[in-house]
């Protein structure tokens, strides 16, 4: 079966709710991957932000494949053994104190804002149950994860949603007092926001986000999903800012390529919010990923990825800003560590340039706002950068 039939049989059988690239896949290999007719592509994408390490790392398979050897799936009605490792390295790089194992990013989402409202019940019973969310966000496509994105064409289809969420604008300190009332759980916000448009928090906004949720006893719900792991230089992004939140969500490189993501709490929040019965996940946290969590936390902390992501990041920058003196449609730039996008002038839809870009044998990706988003591995070397210079140079030579 050729590509084009693979491509047209497995549309066939699925729910068409992705426009996919015109490629399939079959193997990966450090920054790179490879499609099914041998053709190599550079890798500036790394599955959404998830392959922190890239592909095939000898270390991460061996030990994914030593746990299935060992035991896959318990449920969460026993212990296991990964699960100490697991938990305690976790905290240990966040700062927080508990932790909940979830299977996605989205799932953590609603167990960050199940803990909010629980923790709001348990201190003033019913009626506080507000969130305050911000435009342009972005926390998954679940129904609770729906209703605080702040895109409208997210929503909207799928009215009614839950109740309560309230948005207010990003980096607007303002516009968030506002909108605090007595019905005002909690505040959530990314501190990068990455589908709707690669847009770092001010350190403003951030201390004065915490500074809101302190004086009025609400919770901060800080969404790392994509931009922690090393992926803005430090292991958390909030760290460059000077604040901790409440509750934390991480996934995708927590996983180093396995589904599963987690929320986090601090005692404070631990001790006045869910309970035995309140929530709860058949595959979360199973044995197999929770080694793959363990392994990929050794690997992002031991190889010093975070700090590598901080040193090249002005030369990353330095090829943007190339780009933006060459060709008048490239307005600019912004992001944090090796997570950025390029702004294009809407005059030249950014799905041609990635499927250019394909062809060149580079794979990126969109964002909000006609971007062109970089999430490469956070292995990516400078050799990687300039190549991917090289390679958009071309692109954007045909427009």
């Amino acid at each position: 079966m050729n590509k084009n039939e693979y491509m047209k049989e497995a549309e066939s059988h699925l729910i068409h709710v992705y426009n996919r690239f015109p490629v399939v896949f079959e193997k990966g290999e450090g920054v790179y991957l490879y499609d099914t007719d041998g053709k190599k592509y550079l890798d500036f994408a790394s599955g959404i932000g998830v392959m922190a390490f890239g592909y095939n790392d000898k270390e991460y398979n061996d030990a994914l494949k030593a746990q299935i050897d060992k035991i896959i799936h318990t449920s969460n009605l026993f212990y296991h053994e990964p699960l100490l490792p697991a938990a305690e390295k976790v905290c240990e790089i966040s700062g927080m104190d508990r932790v909940f194992f979830t299977n996605s990013g989205a799932e953590a989402i609603e167990g960050a804002l199940k803990t909010a409202k629980k923790y709001a019940y348990k201190k003033h019973g019913k009626g506080n149950y507000e969130v305050i969310a911000m435009e342009n966000s972005f926390h998954g496509r679940t129904v609770g994860a729906v209703s605080v994105t702040g895109t409208t064409h997210y929503r909207e289809p799928f009215y009614p949603l839950m109740d309560g969420a309230r948005f207010a604008n990003f980096n607007d300190l303002d516009s968030v007092k506002k909108l605090i009332d007595k019905n005002t759980c909690a505040i959530i916000t990314e501190t990068v926001q990455g589908e709707g448009g690669v847009t770092p928090a001010t350190k403003r906004f951030m201390q004065g986000l915490r500074k809101l949720c302190d004086e009025n006893d609400i919770l901060l719900i800080i969404d790392e999903i994509q931009c922690g792991m090393g992926r803005t230089g430090t292991t958390y992004a909030f760290e460059q800012y000077g604040v901790k939140p409440d509750i934390l969500t991480t996934a995708k490189a927590l996983g180093g390529g396995v589904p599963v993501g987690a929320f986090l709490v601090t005692e404070k929040v631990a001790a006045d919010s869910l309970e035995p019965g309140d929530h709860g996940s058949t595959y979360g946290g199973n044995p197999f990923v929770l080694a793959a969590v363990s392994k990929s936390i050794d690997i992002i902390e031991g190889r010093k990825l975070p700090q590598h992501v901080k040193e090249l990041t002005p030369y990353f920058e330095k090829i943007l800003d190339s780009f933006t003196e060459k060709y008048d449609f490239v307005k600019g730039h912004r992001g944090l560590g090796f997570m950025q996008g390029l702004i294009i002038d809407k005059s030249i839809p950014v799905g041609e340039i990635l499927n250019k870009a394909l062809e060149e044998g580079l794979v990126i990706i969109s964002a909000e706002g006609n971007l062109v988003r970089f999430l490469p591995p956070l292995i990516m070397d400078k050799a990687g950068f300039d190549e991917m210079e090289e390679k958009l140079n071309k692109v954007f030579g045909t427009f």
